[in-house]
């Protein structure tokens, strides 16, 4: 386990590195679900380095992680969503800092809704990918976005509705930002091979090779 450290505006944060066999000054940020940087996102990190990006899991939980979906929940709401936002903009800084030519953000769940946070609030981003999160309208502006977003969710899923991704991507299509939409026959957390409820594995394995073809494509 590859753990680093780099400071924020409101003190130092962590995350672990994931690297690949052979570095192409590409990298990623990844961010967690409301379970906090658990095996799975661990294991999220080492695939997306074997497709040849840097990775860098931030952990905005500081060290919690959660086992019931109760204490997901409440982590999750006790979460400041800028301060998270500023973790997100100081990794990709410390990433850049040691050689990364390009980053992107992916995320999942509440990781997802701050994927899309942070291409609005991030500077420099090259991507951002969106899986099953929608982040509350009070907190990004629209207006502001720079990164192209890819979004992935379920045409089942009863929290990150279809309906609440149409509307945030209207509202990034109308500030002239860019958004392209994949809806699948799935449920929520359709990536997430630890939940058999929910896993779909052909659905998963079409959203993630579309999410490498995305941050290939905008690398640079």
């Amino acid at each position: 386990m590859n753990v680093v450290t780099f400071e924020t505006p409101s003190g130092s944060a962590s995350g672990e590195l994931f690297a690949p066999d052979a570095g192409h000054g590409r990298s990623v940020i990844l961010v967690h679900e409301y379970w906090g940087l658990n095996e799975h996102i661990r294991d999220l990190g080492r695939r997306l380095a074997a497709e040849g990006f840097t990775v860098l899991a931030v952990d905005l939980f500081h060290g919690e992680v959660a086992t019931v979906p109760a204490e997901g929940a409440k982590l999750a709401g006790e979460l400041d969503t800028r301060a998270a936002v500023g973790e997100i903009a100081a990794a990709a800084d410390y990433l850049r800092g040691h050689g990364a030519k390009s980053v992107g953000v992916g995320g999942f769940c509440l990781g997802g809704a701050l994927a899309i946070a942070a291409a609005c609030h991030v500077p420099g981003l090259s991507a951002a990918v969106a899986f099953y999160g929608v982040p509350r309208a009070a907190k990004v502006d629209y207006a502001k976005v720079a990164a192209p977003i890819q979004a992935h969710f379920g045409a089942r899923d009863p929290h990150a509705t279809v309906a609440k991704a149409e509307a945030v991507r209207d509202a990034v299509l109308a500030a002239g930002g860019s958004f392209e939409l994949c809806v699948y026959d799935a449920d929520h957390a359709f990536v997430n091979d630890t939940r058999p409820a929910v896993y779909s594995k052909e659905n998963a394995a079409l959203a993630w090779g579309r999410m490498v073809a995305f941050f290939r494509l905008h690398a640079g």
